[in-house]
C-alpha cells in the first residue's frame, strides 16, 4: 500500500514523540527521496525540538562533499548500495552532532534501473550514536509502482526504521 500524506505525517509524529521521550536528535541523509523524509518530519509542529537537519545529497558529488562518502566507494559499489548508505548515515552523524540518523539511496525511476538494481531498489541505513560507538542497521527493499509511489514507500520505511534502530 502506498502511504498518503496523512500516513506520512502520522509516522513522523510518532517518530517525534519517541525521540523526545528518549532525548535524542535526528538528522536525515537522503538521495532518492531528496529531502522528503525531512519534509515529512518538519510538517510536524515543534519538530525543531528533535530534528537537527536534512541533507539532500542527490548527486554523487554531493554525497562526497556534504557527507564525506568516498568517491572511490561510490565508483566501486554504486550510489545505491549498502556500503554507500552506511557511509551516508555515518557522515550525517559526524557532520551534525545528532545521535540518530537515517539515510536513503535508491532508484525511483522511471529510468536508471539495471538488471542487478532495478527501479524500486532502495537501501536504508539507520544509525544511533552512543557514548561508545555508532551502531548502524541496514535494509534493502524493492518497491513497486511509479516514481511517486516508490518514493512515498521509501519515506514511510525510513521513518518506521528510526525507532527500531
Amino acid at each position: 500500500m502506498i502511504p498518503d500524506d496523512s500516513r506520512l505525517l502520522k509516522l513522523a509524529r510518532e517518530v517525534g514523540v519517541w525521540l523526545v521521550a528518549h532525548d535524542e536528535r535526528l538528522v536525515t541523509a537522503e538521495s532518492c527521496t531528496a529531502g522528503w523524509v525531512a519534509k515529512a518530519i518538519t510538517d510536524v509542529p515543534g519538530s525543531s525540538e528533535w530534528f537537527l537537519a536534512g541533507i539532500a545529497s542527490y548527486a554523487d558529488v554531493a554525497k562526497t562533499a556534504l557527507l564525506g562518502v568516498p568517491a572511490d566507494l561510490i565508483r566501486a559499489e554504486g550510489a545505491v548500495s549498502e556500503a554507500v548508505v552506511q557511509a551516508m548515515v555515518r557522515g550525517a552523524l559526524e557532520r551534525t552532532g545528532a545521535n540518530r540518523a537515517v539515510a536513503v539511496s535508491g532508484i525511483a525511476g522511471p529510468a536508471g534501473g539495471t538488471k542487478e538494481k532495478p527501479v524500486g531498489t532502495v537501501w536504508f541505513a539507520w544509525a544511533r550514536r552512543t557514548d561508545e560507538d555508532v551502531r548502524v542497521k541496514t535494509r534493502l527493499e524493492h518497491y513497486q509502482g511509479d516514481r511517486d509511489g516508490i518514493r512515498r514507500q521509501a519515506v514511510a520505511r525510513a521513518l518506521t526504521g528510526i525507532t527500531m534502530s
